[in-house]
């Protein structure tokens, strides 16, 4: 088993280190191959995302990614920013599915902007599309016919993409409670109305589970309203983008959520993909030793699950942040004093 583990700018190292830590505590006898990725590729090597990055990103059966970022890249050509590897590792890889799972662990119900009663029935996935929308699609300047400078970004999806993604949200809900809400904005957009007509034509592949459409700007408001009715939520790249955010901060820390981002390609253990934190990469505390590492952790955890078929693994590394959690072992984030170390130390005694 070879795991392709790319650190990143800012946070991403010291979060990213102690994920590392806790896989290696399960002595799997995983293969794990470092690559530069992001601004510090970009300084070392000229890329975001060297030739040889992607190399071992394509000999691996999945990536461990920490986070891009940095300032001083700021005023770079586009094609040149940090931000450019992560997208840049998606297209080339064929990485479609973005799997956020988003839950409050028990004894954190308070730390939620939400009232404790309404936070604990947070149990959710998001399915969001990463390959299309207007991340990819046609962009850039023009004058106008008033001689303005104007911005432009085309929103597109073909029925193709809209259905294999639709697949995997539906695999998804087959293995939870078989309910499934497609996010969209079909009353106002022609590409929204493409997706729901292909959602519900793939739907009748899947009698099972129950399908529903809600359009984005209600879904936002129904995550804080009553967040328990959402079992799985599909939805498009530039929609999933804000409402999976918007589910971190629902749940009590945008430091606890993990992310999947899975393709077609099958290894010898299961499904290639590419799992980070869904937080950046904080250049503002990057250094200091107290960046919450467990979304990262929980990261690897989904990792050994869904590529590398260690599902019992998998398993233990979930059940020992669940119980670090519980016994107050909390970073700054959640208002504790724990730091990045002392918080992997943590999880690494309870597994």
């Amino acid at each position: 088993m070879k795991i392709a583990v790319m650190p990143g700018d800012g946070i991403g190292p010291e979060v990213t280190r102690e994920a590392v830590r806790v896989i290696d505590a399960l002595d799997l006898g995983i293969t794990m191959t470092h690559a530069d990725v992001g601004g510090m590729a970009y300084h070392a090597h000229g890329h975001p995302l060297p030739p040889a990055t992607l190399d071992i990103a394509s000999a691996a059966d999945a990536i461990l990614f920490g986070a891009v970022g940095d300032p001083a890249c700021d005023a770079l050509d586009r094609h040149l920013r940090p931000e450019q590897a992560i997208l840049g590792l998606r297209k080339a890889l064929t990485l479609f599915a973005n799997l956020r799972p988003a839950r409050v662990f028990a004894g954190l119900e308070s730390h939620s902007a939400l009232r404790p009663e309404i936070s604990r029935l947070i149990d959710l996935v998001i399915v969001r599309e990463l390959n299309g929308d207007v991340y990819f699609g046609e962009k850039g300047f023009r004058t106008n016919a008033a001689g303005e400078r104007e911005g432009y970004d085309v929103m597109s999806y073909a029925t193709s993409e809209v259905e294999r993604i639709a697949h995997v949200a539906f695999r998804a809900a087959q293995g939870r409670n078989k309910r499934l809400c497609s996010v969209d904005k079909a009353n106002v957009l022609e590409t929204s109305q493409l997706w729901r007509d292909t959602v519900i034509a793939v739907a009748a592949q899947y009698p099972d589970v129950a399908l529903e459409h809600m359009y984005v700007d209600n879904a936002a408001m129904q995550l804080v309203r009553n967040p328990g009715h959402f079992d799985v939520v599909l939805t498009g790249n530039l929609f999933g983008d804000i409402l999976s955010d918007q589910a971190s901060m629902c749940v009590g820390s945008i430091g606890l959520l993990a992310s999947a981002s899975l393709g077609e390609r099958q290894t010898e253990f299961g499904t290639f993909g590419l799992y980070e934190p869904i937080h950046g990469s904080a250049p503002d505390i990057a250094g200091k030793g107290y960046a919450n590492p467990l979304a990262t952790i929980l990261s690897a955890a989904m990792l050994l699950r869904h590529s590398l078929g260690q599902v019992a693994a998998a398993d233990r590394i979930e059940a020992a942040v669940a119980a670090t959690l519980h016994d107050g072992v909390l970073g700054r984030d959640l208002g504790g004093t724990a730091g990045t170390a002392e918080i992997g130390d943590a999880v690494v005694t309870r597994l």
